[in-house]
């Protein structure tokens, strides 16, 4: 399966940071450790698994009793995919008017503008 037809949502994203921040098979007891702060149980962290599992985001290997989870997108992938997505569909496909909807919406700061600007420098040579 193509990680462009993998829809991650966003409870579900939680559970994928943590296996990204891990960069080692984890089980649920930890990633519930995590995530604790969402108050979620033991059910709906295995649930979100489940479902991540099925939509091929992520693999569980059982060992003994436990099962220990892994992703099989990357966070860089994800977030190229996501991106693409985001400009494709609010930006007629245009990373310019993505550009200038930041610099318009004054999120920016002089230093987030000098960093952006070096990226750019960087590119064109």
């Amino acid at each position: 399966m193509s990680i462009k037809n993998i829809s991650i949502g966003e409870s579900e994203l939680e559970i994928m940071k943590v296996l990204w921040k891990s960069g080692k098979p984890v089980t649920s007891v930890e990633i519930g450790k995590e995530v604790e702060s969402h108050g979620w149980k033991k059910t709906t962290i295995a649930t979100f698994l489940t479902r991540l599992t099925e939509k091929g985001a992520v693999t569980a290997e059982k060992q003994g009793k436990l099962y220990y989870y892994t992703p099989l997108v990357s966070e860089e992938e994800y977030r190229n995919v996501q991106t693409e997505s985001l400009i494709k569909s609010l930006y007629h496909g245009s990373v310019k008017e993505l550009a200038a909807a930041l610099f318009e919406g004054e999120e920016l700061t002089e230093e987030d503008v000098a960093e952006l600007r070096n990226i750019f420098d960087e590119r064109v040579k």
